[in-house]
């Protein structure tokens, strides 16, 4: 069986009894983090917070806008009862927007250390409504996962404990494609894979339109942001999740990753996985990529249009230098500890 710790920075100092609280859909990012922390030896009771939310999708819909009494009693009762029966060292909610403040004191009554992970950014102008509990419990967490500075200031001013982590890959997942693989394999051009957030649709499609470049785009939603005759053009394939999403990325011969402003990101989670994957990557340029990897060595950067537009026109020119670029940004996702077993290894040693 493959060892997916092969490249593991930093030893866990010791293995825990954990619940795992998320939403665990099949090949989500929650999923991987529960088979990274299993693959690190500790012991994980998962919670499937989607066990709950099935039914009529309005009643979902206002539920998540609205977690509030009695519309949550039953997930809330619910968690108490597993923690009550598994008896946790640690309770590691991941997004954690269903649960009361009573329901995190009854848990820390028991003697569990709570961690929260939060991906998405309930404090910047996104404004996604679903943050009403969340507000209410994440200053009694004993331990806060940030993934953006603004949040790190945030938790400092208000004197709460953190520990600044980073949006990873799953080495089962994210790997490299086999030895031989070349343009002969690579069918697709420039390839965007994700949703139509912010201006992506419009850049994406003048990067088509007006600048003629072999634009490929996989994700869901695109149909609510373009019309029938660019979806035919452009739009390949749907949500691409697990294998197909990887394959997807060793078929681009330049993948494009921008960042999500309204989260106030500056390291897009795609950028990592692409770079995990083996793929050329072509990002916006922020601090947080230009952190992540060396420009020019390990990933290629634009500021405008128009310089998107030219080094991907180059690269799709100059196969040999994108490919010594795209083996420099794998290593060093590698090197520098970007997957997942690294990530919530630092996390966990914080109690150590």
């Amino acid at each position: 069986m493959t060892d997916y710790t092969e490249h593991l920075r930093v030893p866990p100092l010791r293995t825990y009894r954990l619940s795992y609280v998320s939403n665990l859909e099949i090949n989500g990012t929650a999923e991987f983090r529960v088979n990274a922390l299993k693959r690190l030896g500790h012991t994980v009771e998962p919670f499937n917070v989607s066990h709950f939310l099935r039914g009529h999708r309005l009643i979902e819909a206002v539920r998540l806008r609205y977690p509030v009494a009695p519309a949550v009693g039953d997930i809330n009762r619910a968690l108490l009862q597993h923690v009550q029966n598994t008896r946790p060292e640690i309770v590691f909610f991941d997004k954690p927007v269903f649960f009361t403040p009573r329901t995190f004191r009854r848990i820390k009554e028991t003697g569990a250390k709570i961690i929260i992970y939060m991906q998405d950014n309930p404090f910047g102008p996104r404004k996604d409504g679903c943050w009403l509990q969340f507000h209410r419990v994440h200053k009694m967490a004993d331990l806060l996962c940030t993934f953006r500075e603004a949040d790190v200031s945030r938790y400092e001013s208000w004197g709460l404990p953190y520990i600044r982590s980073m949006f990873s890959y799953e080495p089962s997942i994210h790997f490299a494609p086999p030895p031989g693989w070349s343009d002969k394999n690579r069918d697709h051009g420039v390839s965007y894979i994700g949703s139509p957030y912010e201006d992506r649709p419009a850049f994406l499609i003048q990067l088509g339109v007006d600048h003629h470049l072999p634009i490929c785009i996989a994700g869901g939603n695109w149909n609510k942001a373009l019309p029938h005759p660019l979806m035919e053009k452009y739009v390949r394939n749907g949500y691409l999740g697990g294998k197909d999403y990887r394959e997807a990325i060793w078929r681009s011969k330049v993948n494009i990753s921008f960042v999500t402003k309204l989260n106030e990101d500056d390291i897009a989670h795609k950028s990592i996985e692409i770079a995990a994957c083996g793929g050329f990557l072509l990002a916006l340029r922020t601090p947080g990529h230009q952190a992540c990897f060396e420009e020019d060595k390990e990933a290629v950067f634009f500021s405008t249009i128009e310089e998107c537009a030219e080094k991907a026109r180059y690269y799709l020119d100059h196969p040999e230098e994108r490919e010594e670029i795209a083996r420099s940004g794998h290593a060093r996702a590698i090197k520098s500890g970007y997957s997942n077993d690294t990530q919530l290894t630092n996390i966990l040693n914080y109690f150590a």
